[in-house]
């Protein structure tokens, strides 16, 4: 029963992805400035260029989700991005005990993602995508 999903529950899976990357993308792109605040309050260096290439990773990798194109490589970058990421803002190691649970929490959360969507990279998109159309 479940191999007869597994090209829908593909399909769902990737646009479930682009629905978390793809308005995070739009916004930092749309609110460059604030979105640059907040990358440098993460202590990321130079957080001009970071917040530009997070912008163009999340809007491409969304979209190549989206369609299928590229899948297993916009899993990847994707999944770095959401793992570097993490490091940077979700540290539950180091915030006062009040916020420990919601942060930790959050950091998890994304390593699930994380987990996601490195399957998705080792198992690509499925057969309702550009990818299997095109035979990778």
């Amino acid at each position: 029963m479940l191999d007869s999903l597994k090209n829908p529950l593909s399909l769902i899976g990737r646009l479930l992805f682009a629905l978390m990357f793809l308005p995070a993308g739009w916004g930092k792109l749309t609110g460059f400035a604030g979105s640059v605040g907040y990358t440098a309050s993460g202590g990321i260096p130079m957080p001009e260029a970071a917040t530009a290439v997070a912008l163009v990773i999340e809007i491409v990798g969304s979209l190549a989700l989206i369609f299928g194109l590229g899948t297993r490589w916009a899993a990847l970058a994707l999944a770095f991005f959401t793992l570097v990421a993490s490091f940077f803002f979700h540290k539950y190691w180091a915030v006062p005990a009040g916020q420990i649970m919601v942060t930790q929490l959050l950091f998890f959360k994304n390593m699930a993602i994380v987990g996601g969507l490195l399957t998705l990279a080792a198992w690509g998109a499925g057969d309702w995508s550009v990818d299997a159309k095109r035979g990778n």
